[in-house]
C-alpha cells in the first residue's frame, strides 16, 4: 500500500469514562486510517501509564501530569505528519482545552455510553469494585468526569457500531481540512 504523508498531522482525542468504548474506537480508527495509507499512532493512557510510571497514583495532580505527558507526545507526532489517536479518560475540561491549544490540529471525540452499559461491559472490573465499595472516586461513577461541552464529535457506543463511529471521525477530519 502506498504511504500517504500529511504535511501536518492531527490528534484525535478520545475522552470518556472507563468502559465507554474509547479503546475499541481507537483500534478501529487506526486500522481504517492505515488502510487509507496514513501514518497513525495510538497513545493509550493505560499503556503509557503502565510502561512509563506504573507507580503513579490517580490523584488530580497525578492525572494532570499523566495528561501533560500524553499531550506532549501527541504534539510531537502531529507536527511530524502522524495522526495521533489519544485514548485517555482525561476527566477535566481544562486539561482537554490545554491539549487543544497546545497541539493545534485537534478533534475532541466524546465517547459516551450510559452508566448501566459501562457497568455491564466493565472491561477492567473497576465498576464491580466500586459497587462493592472496594474503590472510591471511580471516574464517571462516584468520581469527577467533566463532559465535553462542544466536542467536534460525540458518539454513543451503546447505539452505534464502531464502524459508524470511525466514519463520523473521518468525516469530521475531512470537514476540518485535516484529511484531503
Amino acid at each position: 500500500m502506498e504511504q500517504r504523508n500529511l504535511e501536518k498531522g492531527f490528534t484525535v482525542w478520545l475522552t470518556g469514562p472507563s468502559g465507554a468504548g474509547k479503546t475499541t474506537l481507537a483500534v478501529k480508527l487506526a486500522k481504517r486510517l492505515r488502510e487509507m495509507g496514513y501514518r497513525v499512532e495510538i497513545l493509550d493512557g493505560d499503556t503509557i501509564r503502565k510502561t512509563l510510571y506504573p507507580e503513579l497514583g490517580f490523584s488530580k495532580e497525578a492525572r494532570e501530569m499523566h495528561n501533560r505527558i500524553v499531550i506532549h507526545m501527541a504534539k510531537l507526532l502531529s507536527r511530524n505528519g502522524v495522526i495521533a489517536i489519544v485514548s485517555l479518560i482525561s476527566p477535566y475540561r481544562a486539561v482537554r482545552e490545554h491539549a487543544r491549544k497546545e497541539i493545534g490540529n485537534f478533534i475532541e471525540v466524546y465517547v459516551y455510553a450510559p452508566l448501566e452499559v459501562r457497568i455491564q461491559r466493565d472491561p477492567k472490573g473497576l465498576y464491580a469494585k466500586a459497587l462493592r465499595g472496594e474503590i472510591k472516586g471511580l471516574t464517571g461513577y462516584d468520581g469527577v468526569y467533566e463532559e465535553p461541552e462542544n466536542p467536534e464529535v460525540k458518539v454513543d457506543s451503546s447505539k452505534m457500531t464502531p464502524e459508524e463511529e470511525v466514519e463520523l471521525v473521518i468525516q469530521k477530519a475531512k470537514e476540518l481540512g485535516y484529511l484531503p
